[in-house]
């Protein structure tokens, strides 16, 4: 501001023309810039000492409240106004004019118009943070799933997050996709684990036609009540939502029938996000071995890399023609590298762009529906704020390992595989890394398993079922004889009574086979009870199978690697 156009000449600072107010106690914008015209004298009836003081006569300053303002003194003397000797027009001359202090510095006057302009400013800030707020909170939907999902944001433990795509074809453009009418089913599934230490995160993909149980599931209806939706048994796994009203909570139920993973939230999403979420972002950068064109989306993209958005990302992630065998599981892949490019740009170019991150704010909002424990800013940025602490290269996508059903449409869980990947995510094992946590006692049972192994031919064991799956003892049995050569090995059917772990129970001259049955099972060094006298002659160890016996051939503990190929997210795969 020109302080010489300001009423300088007068001796009146700008910064001076906001003055508090004795009867609110708030600064106000005084208008009238002329010097403080010099106080009545003291007629005959006025108190004693109150000669040459101010009076609450001065004319009311015109009101322009400044919220937050801070305080300052309003003197030039130091006192408040009106409070005594030293304040403002309170020195007289002997003419009756007021006593003029010297011009302030350049440098306080400065310092005090910045301070009013900064309050402003302030002021204007949180103003805007309040219509940003109430503008994206505005735009969730949310479901209350009641106690499918019950955990906190940044609660201690590991942390799994249904992310839920739907088939429903609402909205401008979506028509061609197929039923426009349908409700929406469980097209693209990612049971999202965030590891307890927040340095590692695995994205796994449920395959919609994947063959499976499903629940019965309470839902909230629209009156406050829930109705139980009655299960089905041998279904795609796709109709664990919106077939006969099942809600995102099913879905999540299911989930944890599947893998044995508790499910604590989960984000759905339908086609537009994926159109709005890629045009925010400014196109998501993929990679093709070969060219695609599909007749049917319209869809035609050269070979190698490129970026895509809008109506071509969304055909992007649903087409299947061109690609392998043009199977899900081929389009499955697709989608991981989809996802994790857009993890990647979202890290190297959104955060610290307002502008992109504003925009994917609004369209990450418009299009979510989430449930009601993270249903609003505040709860879903402290999950973001804890999501963000994890690298990017631990960040891996894979999917569940499956098998072909005989129908060739569907598929069916592999049943060895399967439940060690469900076991590396139930123990918190990192897809990308293995973190070793030996204390001094782990490190002397680990010993245990130090040594030469007997072959296969001469381990002499005899199994016990001591877990809760009938036939346990039988179906290991099967697997011990047929598949890895243990022929001197007995089915001595149930256990005395139910163990909750497996254990290996034998002689010191027996450690070589020991050591032998525990690699073939997968066997923690825990399990092993290693005994105090030799065995005589033909003696068998006796194997129990306990309640974390999963299934023939199917390791006791988790595998450190999993035994499927899996997509990083800070590495491009081109897409083939």
């Amino acid at each position: 501001m020109d302080a010489q156009s300001r009423g300088q000449a007068d001796e009146i600072d700008p910064a001076d023309q906001w003055v508090l107010n004795p009867q609110t106690g708030n600064y106000e914008l005084r208008l009238d810039r002329s010097a403080p015209k010099p106080p009545p004298s003291r007629s005959a009836g006025s108190a004693p000492g109150t000669a040459g003081r101010r009076g609450p006569s001065r004319a009311t300053p015109a009101t322009a409240e400044v919220p937050g303002q801070r305080t300052r003194r309003s003197a030039r003397g130091g006192n408040p106004p009106g409070g005594g000797d030293g304040g403002r027009g309170s020195q007289q001359t002997a003419a009756g004019r007021r006593k003029r202090k010297p011009p302030k510095s350049r440098k306080k006057k400065a310092m005090l118009w910045t301070g009013g302009v900064m309050s402003c400013v302030l002021v204007a800030g949180s103003a805007f943070a309040y219509y940003l707020y109430e503008r994206l909170n505005g735009n969730l939907n949310t479901v209350d799933v009641g106690d499918a999902g019950s955990k906190g944001v940044t609660k201690d433990g590991p942390v799994n997050i249904l992310l839920l795509g739907t088939d429903k074809r609402t909205g401008a453009g979506n028509e061609g996709y197929g039923d426009k009418g349908s409700t929406g089913h469980a097209d693209t599934t990612f049971l999202f684990h965030v590891s307890e230490d927040r340095t590692n995160a695995t994205a796994l993909s449920i395959p919609r036609d994947l063959i499976t149980d499903i629940p019965d599931c309470p839902t909230k209806q629209p009156d406050g009540s829930t109705k139980i939706i009655k299960g089905s048994q041998g279904v795609r796994f796709n109709e664990s939502f919106g077939v006969e009203g099942r809600d995102p909570g099913c879905t999540m139920r299911t989930v944890k029938q599947i893998t044995g993973v508790p499910v604590d939230h989960f984000m759905m999403a339908d086609f537009n996000a994926v159109k709005t979420l890629s045009t925010a972002v400014g196109g998501v950068e993929i990679c093709l071995v070969k060219p695609i064109r599909d007749k049917d989306s319209k869809l035609d993209l050269p070979a190698g890399k490129q970026k895509v958005e809008g109506e071509d990302a969304l055909a992007f992630v649903r087409n299947r023609h061109g690609l392998g065998n043009e199977s899900d599981l081929d389009r499955i892949k697709q989608q991981q590298q989809f996802v994790a490019s857009m993890i990647r740009q979202m890290k190297e170019d959104t955060l610290g762009n307002p502008q992109k991150m504003f925009a994917v704010a609004e369209a990450a909002t418009q299009a979510l529906t989430v449930d009601s424990a993270i249903g609003d800013i505040p709860k879903l940025t402290a999950m973001a704020q804890e999501l963000g602490k994890i690298d990017v290269k631990h960040i891996s996508f894979a999917t569940v390992p499956v098998v072909d059903n005989t129908d060739g449409a569907t598929v069916l869980l592999d049943e060895v595989k399967a439940p060690q990947v469900f076991s590396m995510l139930q123990n918190d094992i990192s897809f990308t890394e293995v973190k070793e946590k030996e204390s001094a006692a782990k490190s002397k049972q680990a010993a245990l398993l130090k040594g030469p192994r007997a072959e296969a031919s001469a381990v002499r064991v005899d199994v016990y079922n001591g877990s809760d799956t009938s036939g346990a003892a039988q179906k290991t049995l099967n697997w011990l004889q047929v598949e890895q050569g243990v022929l001197k090995s007995t089915n001595k059917s149930n256990a005395p009574e139910k163990t909750a772990k497996t254990t290996l129970e034998y002689a010191p001259n027996q450690a070589d086979q020991a050591r032998k049955l525990a690699d073939l099972m997968g066997l923690p060094a825990t399990a092993l009870k290693p005994g105090t006298e030799d065995a005589e002659g033909t003696e068998a160890m006796v194997l129990t199978l306990g309640a974390d016996f999963k299934g023939a051939g199917v390791p006791i503990t988790a595998p450190a690697k999993p035994p499927v190929d899996k997509v990083e997210a800070d590495k491009q795969v081109c897409a083939e």
